[in-house]
């Protein structure tokens, strides 16, 4: 195979990615003929699975439409590699807490998946319009459920603190809606609109409606990530147990006075500032006023300023 001169500057070019990724006995005399065996990756599909449920509800696998839009979101989740596998390996830490505040308001486990869908276990995370933390909570709704939000204190990025909101809003979402999928949509698109959406369209199923691309491939992505993190292998991620980032202890520090510095309070607790910070995310000035003398509570690993892995 070969580029003639005649082909112009721009359109060799443009032909020269396609010039690399041939494989070589391509360009050899027996044509566009294969061998059996190129490369050492296969890209393919994956076999959906016969039954799939969500919270307990059926996924009607039945509809071409509903397959389809899970297809998409396992391929997402399978073909962007780097990304799943900090997923995998983050798991056991984040829904070792995660896991009993939802049991303990009476969630269905698969809402753990929604904060995978939510932040991707970033405990920073802020979004576009500021929505913060694991259940990425908007500074409006975290007051009005008592959570503290402040320059020097942020409690949406308090998991466990963040995590009962969540729940809190979940429980008044089924309690109207009476459908998990339902209730995973109104958080990602808001109640109201939720409820417009069933008025206007004359039907209550969150696989029989129309909504914009965020909210219609939202529950699939969380059907997604229960898939591939509940069965890694079967969709090719083969990550050792000893590869999992381990649950770090921590015991639990009260203060109820003024901090002048985090920093020498992380000292003075056999920690630096860096892993007060990991472990506290929802400081956010290097000091507290506390000029009510509120008690909070901080997590300090019980081994102290690291913890060695063998």
């Amino acid at each position: 195979m070969s580029i003639k001169i005649s082909l112009g500057f721009s359109k060799w070019i443009l032909a020269l990615p396609a010039l690399f990724l041939l494989p070589m006995t391509a360009c050899s005399s027996r044509g566009s003929q294969l061998p059996d065996s190129i490369g050492t990756h296969l890209f393919t599909s994956v076999e959906l699975p016969s039954k799939l449920s969500f919270a307990g509800e059926e996924v009607p696998l039945d509809y071409y439409d509903v397959r389809e839009s899970l297809d998409r979101e396992i391929m997402s989740a399978m073909y962007f590699q780097s990304q799943t596998i900090r997923y995998i390996k983050n798991a056991p830490r984040y829904f070792s807490i995660i896991e009993p505040i939802l049991k303990s308001y009476g969630i269905p486990e698969d809402f753990k998946y929604l904060c995978v869908a939510e932040s991707g276990f970033d405990i920073r995370a802020v979004s576009s319009v500021k929505a913060a933390g694991l259940w990425q909570i908007m500074e409006g709704t975290a007051k009005e459920c008592g959570l503290e939000v402040n320059s020097e204190v942020d409690e949406r990025f308090n998991i466990e603190k963040a995590t009962q909101i969540a729940c809190r809003i979940f429980k008044y979402d089924y309690l109207k809606f009476g459908s998990w999928s339902l209730v995973a949509a109104s958080y990602n698109s808001g109640r109201g609109f939720i409820d417009r959406q069933i008025t206007q369209q004359r039907v209550k199923s969150y696989y029989d409606l129309q909504f914009g691309e965020e909210t219609t491939r939202y529950v699939f992505r969380i059907l997604a990530f229960k898939l591939v993190m509940e069965d890694p292998e079967k969709y090719g991620f083969a990550i050792p147990k000893d590869q999992l980032y381990p649950i770090i202890e921590t015991k639990n520090v009260e203060v109820n006075r003024p901090v002048t510095d985090w920093a020498t309070f992380a000292i003075d607790n056999g920690i630096n500032y860096k892993i007060l910070k990991m472990f506290n995310p929802w400081i956010r000035e290097t000091f507290l006023k506390n000029p009510t003398r509120k008690t909070y509570t901080l997590k300090i690993p019980v081994k102290g300023f690291r913890t060695i892995i063998h």
